[in-house]
């Protein structure tokens, strides 16, 4: 007997599977890494993308409405889209919701409609749609439907089961499209994503036994363990106590939940549940997510976060002590002109970026693409009509583009910044004295005559760009393609700023990461000097992680 619809419990059933096979490959995901570095973190954004709207949903309970359903989809992924990849699911999920919130279930010609659309919102968020990517993936499924269903197939035990074979072939073309996949030896990242979130769909549809618990987890980070790297100072420096008031039943297994994340997080002293009350106990780096955990079952009180100096070295504890604020924030008052929000990672990129006049630092870059959501709360805290993003990552870029389309309360432009030194130049190019406009045209050209290099090093053996490449191995990354390779960092390094420098040179710009001391950082700076005689040197503490040195030449 054929199947031809899908009704809103299973249609439920079938995202939070998608979700969830998404999330147990997403390190798979992540190796699929076109450039043989440790920041592959597609298989990640794209999970805290979907796990975003898949709490949303479980939280609806088992009997949502086919409205609600769509809306805990859509709205749950955008706010938490993370990366290009990211970004795009969550459109393909926008445009699939669209068509069918208003229907009690989904039937074959409705499907077919869903995913004509989902594929045209997808394609329409994406500036210069590039084939042999998650879009050529998504488009060759929904060909794949609607040829079926021109065909006269009724049935949809034929149709999906039909669709995901498919998937997998056009899959398996990326690389025949996009010959950066065929050199590196693996197909697109983000296809192999969406195709595990269709398995998931798929094989809940048919019946395959799947356990849908969504976990409130943080989804960890991609691995940094890269030769060189210096052991975190800090640990757990802040000590966190509360009481919190309770507004739900905490049975066992809530429990052993809630103290399993505590755990992850930090340091957990103690859980005591007494009543209608619970008391935490715990030392972590971060007391804001124990905050967003407890807040989730009541009502918090006698909360007292301290500073454990302790265990912090001495320069730390200085900085620490001079971050806290000495007063409470004062209340907002008229607003300024303009405003800036920038994205890095690293204590000293953010302290430049503050000192040329950001207003708010978003934590992030590789291997950490700040959410929509994060963006848009980062402009909601500037006090300006105007506020400029800088995303200073090529991965963040779309995120940035869709929280300014969901901002309405003041006008925001991103500057398409996609590296550090772009977004220290934009915001160099800024002149209080000018117009929007005319500030948004002279920071797009200031960032066209910025040369970025950065040095990180090899996770795997490979040949590309015209270099045999070997797992550990250093590399000079461009700003389209690898520069030089070697097992010598500076020389590296130089043999980088050669390909980098021209006849119009002036400046080399150095920033040196966590895991390079100032004197390293010193003695490749007199190296860089006396190989390039006739330009400025100049080098500052960026403290970002995954590269060594981020290099720009002006």
């Amino acid at each position: 007997m054929a199947i031809k619809e899908i009704d809103v419990k299973l249609f439920s059933k079938m995202f939070l599977a998608g979700a969830i096979y998404l999330d147990r490959s997403k390190e798979e995901i992540n190796e699929l890494n076109v450039f043989p570095v440790p920041d592959g973190d597609t298989g990640t954004n794209m999970t805290m993308t979907i796990m975003s709207a898949a709490k949303e949903v479980r939280d609806l309970g088992e009997e949502p409405d086919m409205k609600s359903l769509c809306k805990a989809m859509s709205g749950g992924s955008l706010r938490g889209a993370r990366g290009n990849s990211g970004v795009i699911l969550s459109q393909l999920l926008r445009g699939l919701t669209k068509a069918v919130r208003d229907e009690q279930v989904i039937t074959v010609p409705l499907l077919g409609a869903a995913c004509t659309k989902a594929v045209e919102t997808a394609y329409k968020a994406v500036m210069k749609p590039t084939e042999g990517t998650i879009l050529t993936v998504a488009r060759g499924m929904g060909e794949k439907v609607t040829e079926l269903i021109e065909n006269g197939e009724e049935d949809l035990a034929v149709i999906l089961p039909a669709v995901l074979e498919h998937g997998y072939k056009v899959l398996d073309q990326t690389p025949e499209l996009l010959p950066v996949l065929k050199q590196a030896g693996v197909v697109d990242s983000g296809g192999a994503g969406l195709m595990k979130v269709v398995q998931g769909a798929v094989d809940m549809f048919s019946g395959k036994e799947i356990d849908l618990t969504i976990s409130d987890e943080p989804i960890a980070k991609v691995d940094d363990s890269r030769p060189g790297k210096k052991e975190d100072v800090q640990k757990n420096i802040y000590h966190t106590e509360m009481k919190v008031m309770l507004s739900k039943n905490v049975n066992s297994k809530l429990e052993s939940d809630v103290k399993s994340y505590l755990n992850d997080i930090g340091d957990l002293k103690s859980f005591k549940v007494s009543g209608s009350e619970v008391v935490i106990d715990i030392n972590t780096d971060d007391p804001g997510l124990v905050l967003q955990k407890a807040i989730k079952f009541g009502i918090l009180t006698d909360v007292k976060v301290t500073c454990r100096l302790e265990n912090v070295d001495a320069k730390a504890a200085a900085e620490v002590a001079s971050a806290a604020p000495a007063t409470a924030p004062e209340p907002k008052g008229e607003p300024s002109e303009f405003g800036f929000v920038a994205v890095s990672a690293g204590d000293g990129l953010a302290e430049i970026f503050r000192s040329l006049g950001v207003d708010y630092v978003i934590e992030g870059g590789q291997t950490m693409n700040p959410s929509t959501a994060d963006i848009l709360d980062a402009v909601e805290k500037v006090n300006a009509k105007t506020v400029f993003v800088l995303p200073n990552n090529k991965n963040i870029i779309m995120a940035a583009n869709q929280a300014r389309d969901l901002t309405t309360d003041k006008v925001v432009l991103v500057i398409p910044t996609k590296t550090i030194p772009q977004g220290i130049t934009a915001a160099i190019n800024f002149s209080a004295g000018s117009s929007a406009d005319e500030n948004e045209q002279a920071m797009i050209e200031a960032i066209g005559l910025v040369k970025t290099g950065e040095i990180t090093y090899a996770v795997r053996d490979t040949n590309i760009d015209d270099h045999d490449i070997r797992k550990g191995d250093y590399m000079g990354i461009g700003d389209k393609k690898i520069l030089s390779v070697g097992t010598d960092m500076n020389q590296v390094v130089v043999e980088m700023i050669g390909e980098m420098v021209d006849d119009s040179s002036e400046l080399i710009s150095l920033y040196f990461g966590a895991d390079v001391t100032e004197e390293d950082a010193n003695v490749l700076k007199d190296q860089i000097a006396e190989k390039f005689s006739t330009l400025d040197v100049d080098i500052q503490n960026g403290g970002q992680p995954v590269y060594y040195y981020i290099v720009s030449v002006e």
